[in-house]
């Protein structure tokens, strides 16, 4: 593959795009999808949407961390030289730009929602990410502003609090990932973990009031902890970045379990399964490119 060609990959996080769309997917069967008479051909407009701002945002975070890069991480595509700062910058921007656009080809709604979710892209990678609540807060609204937009896929959202599962989630993994450079952050994990379970009991709770599917979804339960406690536990035993990122990677990745948790309540199993096909796809990538 072409160097600079890999290098633009790199910078948008392939191995992450899948679950920017498994946000979506989750979204749309919550907002009943597949109770409409046909499939809503609109859902593939929402999933180019969440997956283009997912890769400008992500772009744009290495443009606004150039200088800590150099330090930090000199090997990635900016700081070692390959692509030019100014091309990034214009490249992450013109992604967002498309991801906003194919919002406003669905409803209105959509577009709004998709414009709200690139603003918080910005504030993140400009400014709060700098802070140690204001920067995971501002990423857990943006992945919650992801799933509002699979939920708006009929122009309207009932039930807009469920956008408070992942937002709470990415919050934990923020916390995390504040520790992937120079370890040393076991409070930070304590908390991740107390949120871990904060949102395995929230999905439960809503699939049990608003659904009878809870028998289906507790296998998809089961998974999603198997996942994310395995490597938290271990991170908190050995605070090394190398156990941390392990941690981090395993959080990023099984975003796609947790959007099948939710799914499988408000459809079925099979829906389900058909979102965790993004996950070996996922996976793989990460093998290839980095996830954070």
């Amino acid at each position: 593959m072409n160097a600079v060609l890999k290098g633009y990959l790199q910078l948008m996080r392939p191995a992450n795009l899948p679950t920017s769309a498994a946000d979506i997917f989750a979204g749309a069967a919550l907002a009943g999808i597949l109770s409409a008479t046909s499939l809503d051909a609109n859902i593939v407009y929402l999933v180019l949407s969440s997956v283009s701002l997912y890769a400008g945002g992500v772009v744009l975070n290495d443009v606004f961390d150039y200088d800590l890069d150099k330090i930090e991480r000199p090997e990635r595509p900016l700081p070692s030289g390959l692509i030019p700062l100014k091309y990034a910058a214009t490249f992450g921007s013109a992604l967002l730009i498309v991801g906003v656009l194919f919002a406003f080809f669905v409803t209105q709604l959509s577009g709004i929602l998709a414009f709200s979710l690139a603003c918080a892209i910005v504030l993140y990678d400009a400014y709060s990410k700098k802070y140690d609540l204001l920067g995971p807060l501002n990423m857990g609204l943006c992945r919650g502003l992801n799933l509002l937009l699979g939920m708006s896929i009929f122009g309207e959202i009932d039930n807009w609090w469920y956008a408070g599962i992942p937002l709470v989630y990415i919050f934990a993994i923020t916390l995390i990932s504040r520790g992937e450079v120079h370890g040393n952050n076991k409070n930070h994990i304590i908390w991740a973990g107390a949120l871990y379970g904060v949102v395995i009991l929230s999905v439960v709770a809503i699939v049990m009031t608003k659904t009878e599917n809870i028998l289906q979804t507790a296998p998809f339960l089961a998974l999603f902890a198997f996942l994310v406690v395995g490597p938290l536990v271990s991170a908190f035993r050995l605070n090394s970045p190398e156990n941390i990122k392990k941690a981090v990677m395993s959080g990023v990745l099984s975003i796609i379990v947790l959007d099948a948790c939710l799914a499988v309540g408000f459809s079925g199993w099979w829906y389900g399964l058909l979102l965790l096909l993004l996950l070996p796809l996922s996976i793989l990538l990460s093998k290839v490119f980095a996830v954070t």
